[in-house]
């Protein structure tokens, strides 16, 4: 009798323990799974983060970063020509033990070495806008940027000017999407006996910097009647130059990228054209990918060209180019 009393207790003791066992590995496990910790980490390192453009890109990824349950964080330096502390954020994202990094490159070359290091440690890379000389990332989303560039082109020549005496401001020379946008543009125009490129430069991509070397530009080159740009920084410098100098009637912008202050510059004659990118697709479209990297979900294609538009003063009222131009102010 005291032993059957006895094994009863001991069974009873067992029984306890096991639920007791079940229910904080339960717990544990619920934890694990919608705890923060246990979230996929994404970085999403950027060429800066103060523009419109970037923060539509960061509203993107942001919006990837909720429909999947992933812990995504946004950084970039300050200034686009700043590929060191770009490098330091890679190497920084890596020690902190992140999945992935969407990745925008400021130097083609530069960046390489960062990218690769974080590759060999496991980390995925998809890059988005800008980018890098590495044959290890995994996949990239961004403008079609040669193409873009023979928009630009297209915009140029669709003037009723018979001759068309052209200055091109450009941005970071290193920078890999700027120098395709050019290289479109000149390629679709070089044929044409229209146009001659009268002065090109390169400023780093500041609006300051952009808007001073139109000014000289233009000083030294009267005869300049086009201006042609590629950033959204260098297409502001651009129209403040051709404001303080008063010369819109007579000079014609064709530029890049869109934010409130350049959407006025259109509707008021300092900018005539603008191509328009889609940096929320890009955004959304790297962390997207990035999830489906970590979750071995096949990718049907790893180069993803996002749209382009072509704003002009003639179409920019139509409803579908006003949602170019303002989704996500």
């Amino acid at each position: 009798m005291k032993c059957n009393r006895k094994s009863k207790m001991i069974v009873f003791f067992l029984s306890i323990y096991f639920v007791i066992n079940v229910c904080c590995a339960c717990s544990i496990t619920e934890k694990e799974w919608t705890g923060e910790h246990s979230k996929i980490q994404v970085a999403v390192i950027a060429k800066s983060t103060t523009s419109a453009y970037w923060k539509t890109t960061f509203a993107g990824a942001s919006a990837a970063g909720t429909e999947y349950n992933l812990d995504v964080s946004f950084e970039g330096p300050e200034n686009e020509e700043d590929y060191e502390t770009q490098n330091q954020m890679i190497r920084k994202a890596v020690e902190n033990g992140v999945d992935a990094i969407v990745f925008s490159a400021v130097d083609y070359n530069a960046n390489v070495e960062a990218v690769n290091e974080a590759v060999s440690a496991g980390v995925k890379i998809v890059i988005i806008d800008s980018d890098v000389n590495s044959d290890l990332v995994s996949a990239r989303i961004s403008t079609d940027n040669y193409k873009a560039g023979k928009m630009v082109g297209e915009a140029v020549l669709s003037g009723t000017e018979e001759v068309l005496q052209v200055g091109i401001v450009n941005f970071d020379e290193h920078s890999e999407n700027g120098q395709q946008r050019e290289k479109g543009f000149l390629d679709y125009v070089e044929a044409n006996e229209r146009v001659t490129i009268v002065s090109s430069v390169n400023v780093n991509s500041t609006i300051e910097e952009a808007k001073a070397a139109t000014i000289k530009m233009l000083k030294e080159q009267p005869q300049i009647n086009i201006i042609v740009t590629f950033n959204e920084w260098t297409s502001l410098g651009v129209g403040y130059a051709v404001q303080e100098l008063d010369v819109a009637d007579k000079t014609r912008v064709v530029a890049f990228d869109s934010n409130v202050v350049s959407v006025g510059m259109l509707e008021t004659g300092e900018v005539d054209a603008l191509v328009v990118q889609n940096p929320y697709a890009m955004g959304y479209l790297g962390v997207e990918y990035a999830w489906m990297l970590l979750n071995d979900d096949k990718i049907r294609e790893t180069n993803i060209d996002t749209t382009t538009t072509l704003i002009t003063r003639d179409n920019m009222y139509a409803p579908e180019n006003q949602k170019v131009l303002f989704s996500f102010e």
